[in-house]
């Protein structure tokens, strides 16, 4: 079974949500730093959740600090931030990881 973690990616911040079943109730999401340091955090909290694919926004320059990090571990997928912009709702960093 796949599992996936929906990365929304910032300057500064990166919000990352893993959905722990089918039920889209059950998501945890976190928030982390764009230190190096906090993006290993980021990836061993995808592993222990036995994620398989990342999906993050391209959006700028930022998420290739991000990408490199991951790369070696999942197979990670890269949106069109114009494709994801067009997700009806209220738009939060919660909901654009999710």
């Amino acid at each position: 079974m796949s599992v996936g973690c929906g990365i929304d990616v910032h300057q500064n911040l990166i919000v990352a949500s893993i959905r722990k079943s089918s039920n889209d109730e059950e998501v945890e999401t976190r928030e982390f730093n764009a230190y190096t340091s906090s993006l290993k955090r980021l990836r061993e909290w995808c592993k222990s959740e036995s994620v398989t694919h990342v999906a993050m926004e391209s959006t700028g320059v930022y998420w290739k600090p991000v990408f490199n990090v991951l790369e070696e571990d999942f197979e990670v997928i890269l949106v069109n931030a114009r494709h994801v912009k067009n997700v009806p709702g209220n738009k939060t960093d919660k909901k654009d990881s999710r």
